[in-house]
């Protein structure tokens, strides 16, 4: 098949890549000329896992390009993807379709023969329908259809979750159309992954559901884990007791400072938002939002107390910048919260993250860089975890408190086992587990 991807940003980029894995020929367009001069350089401008390597080998076997050129590439597809960003829209909270929109009207003008126009892209029930009706208006003559194929892929495991995904969901209401969209992920087949046809609105619909599910798992814990505190329970043995429920599972179970990044909080707030206005409220995911934003400024709070009530004059290393591991992606992040309150508070922040620093340097001002998580320590008043880079984990506790000018650490992704930082002599404080066991 061919296929025009429009938007080579994360979604965009990957979902090209991975077709062209598949076998088919993709034109990744963008309008960032800057960008598309990167990528055909082989510079990424994302930090994904094996990302370079899949770009270069199918850039090299002749099944992926990269252009400006919209016209020429819509022009030649079997199918043209919608991947451009949708982020929240300043005052109000929905999301902004306008980059989607721009992208359907320039689509309608390239067509030239019949054309399945894909919103890959993140967007709120009722977009499909208007991406359709802006195409017909634009080219009435136009032969195409429009379908719903939203992504599911996790920062840092985005190409396994493209080529062994769970389920591929497709909102498709035209044979014709159904036949490309099962030609496109026919290569799925062979590992026998579930395909859910349904409708567009369907399909809109179950991207947010599912993101909203899994923000609110999140969220479920981390209050659980404020109660383990409070009583002396362990919520990691909680989250055990409930997560071998096969009815619960024992997926995004995980107590923390709140969830981040490009999907979850956006995505909340424009199901939200959508649904008021469907008058249909989501009185659950609206309090999944409150909660969390409270929480995330609550972790300063947290590093504040255990230091006796006062940061003022202190060093504070940092661990961890980035939402999550594996990814340098910085948006939403609860780093965000923590540090620049931190720093209100008259602290000295000295951070190390294997992939966020740069980012973060964009977005906290004052911040200093350290080379390595030792460095970071070096020095330090208190240590504090913020992101569960799997290197971390592997951190002698012993160094450490030779580096530091005071053994103390908050650990808010519970990476330490806490018997054994209190028995180096470490004050230690973490999410949702007691201070003593039997």
């Amino acid at each position: 098949m061919r296929i025009a991807m429009i938007g080579s940003g994360y979604v965009g980029l990957v979902s090209g890549a991975c077709f062209a894995q598949f076998g088919h020929d993709v034109a990744c367009i963008d309008k960032e000329a800057a960008k598309i001069t990167r990528l055909r350089k082989g510079d990424i401008p994302i930090f994904e896992p094996g990302l370079d390597r899949l770009v270069a080998d199918n850039v090299r076997a002749g099944r992926l390009s990269f252009g400006t050129d919209i016209d020429q590439a819509v022009a030649n597809a079997d199918a043209v993807f919608i991947a451009v960003g949708t982020p929240t829209r300043r005052g109000d909270g929905h999301a902004d379709l306008s980059y989607v929109y721009a992208a359907a009207a320039e689509i309608a003008g390239a067509i030239r023969g019949y054309t399945v126009v894909v919103t890959k892209s993140t967007v709120p029930v009722g977009t499909g329908r208007e991406v359709a009706r802006i195409v017909r208006e634009a080219q009435p003559a136009a032969e195409f259809d429009v379908c719903s194929n939203p992504e599911f892929l996790r920062e840092g495991a985005a190409i396994e979750d493209f080529m062994k995904p769970d389920r591929v969901v497709i909102g498709v209401e035209s044979a014709r159309a159904r036949d490309v969209m099962a030609a496109i992920y026919r290569p799925l087949n062979l590992i026998q992954t579930p395909m859910v046809f349904t409708n567009i609105e369907t399909a809109e619909v179950t991207k947010y559901a599912g993101n909203a599910f899994l923000a609110m798992k999140i969220t479920f814990i981390n209050e659980i884990a404020d109660l383990c505190e409070k009583v002396g329970a362990d919520v990691h043995d909680v989250a055990r007791g409930i997560g071998l429920d096969g009815r619960i599972g024992r997926k995004f179970l995980h107590p923390g400072p709140g969830f981040g990044g490009s999907c979850f909080p956006k995505d909340t707030l424009a199901l939200a938002y959508t649904a008021r206005e469907a008058q249909a409220p989501q009185t659950i995911v609206e309090q999944v939002i409150e909660v969390n934003t409270q929480r995330k400024k609550r972790m300063a709070r947290k590093v504040i107390d255990f230091c006796g009530g006062s940061v003022a004059g202190l060093t504070v290393g940092v661990l961890g910048l980035t939402f999550k591991p594996n990814t340098d992606d910085m948006r939403d992040a609860p780093s965000l919260d923590i540090v620049p309150a931190l720093q209100a508070a008259g602290a000295r922040i000295v951070a190390f993250d294997p992939e966020g620093m740069a980012e973060a340097g964009r977005m906290i001002p004052g911040i200093e860089f350290a080379k390595t998580a030792y460095d970071a320590a070096t020095g330090a008043d208190v240590l504090v975890v913020i992101t569960e880079w799997h290197e971390f984990r592997g951190l002698d506790p012993r160094r450490l408190k030779e580096l530091m000018r005071l053994p103390r650490v908050v650990d808010l992704r519970n990476i330490f086992d806490p018997e054994e930082m209190r028995g180096l002599g470490f004050a230690y404080e973490c999410v949702g587990r007691p201070r003593w066991r039997f």
